[in-house]
């Protein structure tokens, strides 16, 4: 089953609102191209991939113009291509992978994390002491592998059309030791690095804030370029990744992301603060 890549969510809604417009049922239009119902209703949303074919036979169907078909057929040929992150796959679970190939195609991003540095700023070192200290007893190999796919991931932040990212950490996970004395030297020096680029914003919540809303878990937010995508939130608990797309959730995850800005420090006075930690150890 491929991931629900932004692409194949942009196509499903696409054939789904074309069904609709045309006044035609799962059931009908399934008939009409020898389908099944269960078989158009995982093209609408997203969880199997649809044939180019069967996206020109949907949308003649329905009445759609030429040049929207062709435009939806070309969308059908990319949504199937593969991303970097398939070579990937057998390390990881399903609903990771989802996240990862939409955050490939991302044009914004929003993470919140109180117990660690953000994967996308996170250092080989430190990655590996996060590895070696996760709920999976990893051989070497396996810590190897998983550094290099979140170096891997973080390649676009410095690449052509890099996306915006906005991180914010709660100073809890920068006290906390991961790795040696040198590895988190090594973590605070290379944030104070990444948020001089002009697309990373790096914001600290101070100790002092107290308690705030996102204690609880770390959060993403993540935005894309056409506005057909509508933005996804994902949360990671002990039972993994969670990606968020109901209205109501995306609002209280939208509400949170802009409580934890304005209690967190401003990128200024949060630079200050990495640079008072550096010189503490």
């Amino acid at each position: 089953m491929a991931p629900k890549t932004a692409r194949a969510r942009r196509l499903g809604l696409a054939l789904r609102t074309h069904r609709e417009a045309a006044g035609l049922t799962l059931e009908t239009a399934a008939d009409e191209i020898n389908s099944t119902r269960s078989t158009l209703s995982r093209y609408e949303n997203a969880q199997s991939p649809v044939k180019p074919a069967t996206v020109r036979a949907l949308l003649t169907l329905y009445g759609v113009a030429p040049e929207e078909i062709a435009a939806a057929v070309q969308l059908a040929k990319d949504a199937r291509k593969p991303g970097w992150w398939v070579s990937y796959s057998y390390l990881l679970d399903r609903r990771t992978i989802d996240f990862i190939a939409l955050e490939a195609e991302a044009t914004g991003i929003a993470n919140f994390e109180p117990s660690v540095v953000p994967g996308l700023l996170q250092t080989a070192d430190y990655i590996r002491g996060v590895m070696r200290g996760g709920p999976h007893t990893l051989s070497d190999d396996q810590v190897e592998q998983r550094v290099k796919l979140r170096l891997d991931r973080q390649q676009r932040l410095t690449g052509d059309a890099p996306p915006i990212l906005d991180a914010v950490i709660d100073e809890g996970a920068l006290l906390r030791p991961v790795g040696d004395r040198a590895a988190m030297e090594g973590q605070l020096r290379h944030l104070v690095k990444m948020a001089e680029l002009p697309n990373i914003t790096v914001q600290v919540i101070p100790l002092a804030a107290g308690y705030h809303r996102g204690t609880r878990g770390s959060l993403h937010i993540l935005e894309f370029a056409d506005p057909e995508d509508p933005i996804i939130a994902s949360v990671e608990t002990v039972a993994g990744q969670m990606i968020l797309d109901g209205p109501g959730d995306l609002r209280t995850c939208t509400k949170i992301m802009e409580h934890l800005r304005t209690v967190a420090l401003s990128p200024a006075d949060s630079r200050d603060k990495l640079l008072d930690l550096l010189k503490g150890r």
